[in-house]
């Protein structure tokens, strides 16, 4: 279980005590700094840490036998790295996808709201996906008009 929880809450950004989906947010942000921007290393990434967090948070909201335990923030990471996709290292763009999503997260719509019901890491994983995909639209066209 350990390696799963490790993974499920982002290198245990999750377990911080206050605000752990900000943290993971966070924690890709930063991550996302270091890597270059292509369309290869960006989808490669997304990729592993979406099928790996499908897994992992389904195993750890078994274990604590919770629909989405807070702790489990990989959903947040996924999230904002596909906020985050291929916009150039820019640390205004970087923070205005950072404050979009996590406004997207928090509040989620009614049609992102919806997606979280589906069972297992799928329900934890999609909202999150959506919240991304409606932050990158958003950012990626105030990028292009600036």
């Amino acid at each position: 279980m350990t390696l799963w929880r490790f993974a499920a809450t982002f290198f245990y950004l999750g377990k911080l005590p206050i605000a752990p989906g900000t943290w993971g947010s966070m924690g890709a942000l930063i991550l996302w700094l270091f890597l270059p921007v292509t369309t290869s290393v960006h989808l490669s990434v997304i990729l592993i840490l979406f099928v790996l967090g499908v897994y992992s948070s389904q195993q750890v909201a078994k274990y604590m036998q919770v629909h989405d335990p807070s702790e489990v923030v990989i959903d947040e990471a996924v999230g904002m790295g596909i906020s985050l996709f291929m916009l150039p290292h820019s640390y205004g763009l970087y923070l205005l996808a950072f404050i979009v999503f996590r406004i997207f997260d928090i509040l989620k719509p009614s049609f992102i709201y919806q997606v979280q019901n589906l069972p297992g890491g799928w329900g934890i994983m999609l909202d999150d996906v959506l919240a991304g995909l409606f932050t990158l639209a958003i950012v990626s066209g105030i990028a292009s008009i600036l």
